[in-house]
């Protein structure tokens, strides 16, 4: 006896196996791709680490800046036993970081990359080869600072309502 399928079976069947067949194929595009960052120049590079508690929207091989000037690239990301997030970068050789220098997550303009901006400090000691920044700076989440802007319009406009109301009232009981 031979089984037939309803034209509705059939079309289920055939979706399922596309879906399967393209989510194998992003899973074997993921494995075979490489993900080490590799320099267009052939200087020579030294490491240095940050931690920072959110790194949003950084992605590995963003750029890392010293007064607006690339100096370098992000080259490894990964989360420490606090689950912080320790960033290692690459610097070009040349460029010394003094030790007291911070490390920013900042991007170039509202909807921006993001990448590191590196604030020199006074020090005349210099970071050393995979040593690691003191002090750092979170990067910053534009969602969150659109909802606190919104949250402190509406507590505004909540106090200015309040306000007419008790002044409407106030003028009834005369």
């Amino acid at each position: 006896m031979e089984e037939t399928y309803t034209k509705e079976e059939t079309k289920s069947l055939k979706v399922g196996l596309a879906v399967a067949v393209v989510i194998a194929a992003i899973f074997a595009f993921n494995y075979f791709t490489k993900t080490t960052i590799e320099h267009s120049d052939s200087g020579k590079y030294y490491q240095l680490q940050a931690r920072f508690g959110r790194t949003d929207g950084l992605m590995l091989g963003a750029n890392v800046r010293l007064a607006g000037i690339d100096v370098g690239r992000v080259v490894d990301a990964k989360l420490d036993d606090n689950f912080n997030a320790v960033l290692t970068f690459d610097i070009k050789e040349g460029y010394k970081v003094p030790t007291d220098s911070s490390a920013a997550i900042v991007s170039s303009g509202i909807l921006g990359n993001k990448y590191i901006e590196i604030e020199p400090g006074g020090d005349e000691e210099y970071l050393k080869p995979n040593e690691e920044f003191s002090y750092t700076q979170d990067a910053m989440v534009i969602e969150e600072l659109v909802d606190r802007i919104i949250s402190i319009g509406k507590a505004k406009r909540s106090k200015n309502n309040v306000a007419v109301i008790e002044a409407a009232t106030q003028e009834l009981d005369y």
